[in-house]
């Protein structure tokens, strides 16, 4: 099984891809024949999650989606970023007091 630390930061990874792929989707907006990118998130066997971009099924643009989907990655990533610090903060401290 994988740290607490790694799964935290597959979810910000994760959060991250999101946070670009609807950073791209919406800068492409008005280019012909565009099709959007979406994330697709998979978990990982030893925990955490695993996040790749693939071109989303309907074409055209969906601004909707994407500013729901840019509000979902930046709470995912920060109660990622949590548990990490937490994470980080209770090693210190139990660190501290073994030595």
């Amino acid at each position: 099984m994988a740290s607490i630390a790694s799964i935290a930061l597959s979810g910000m990874n994760a959060a991250q891809t999101q946070l670009n792929t609807a950073a791209h989707n919406v800068a492409n907006v008005n280019t012909p024949g565009f099709s959007r990118q979406e994330v697709v998130q998979s978990e990982q066997a030893q925990g955490g999650v695993a996040a790749r971009v693939s071109t989303s099924t309907p074409p055209g643009a969906s601004l909707e989606t994407d500013v729901v989907m840019q509000l979902q990655a930046k709470n995912a990533f920060l109660a990622n970023l949590a548990v990490f610090k937490t994470h980080d903060k209770m090693a210190g401290t139990l660190l501290n007091k073994s030595a």
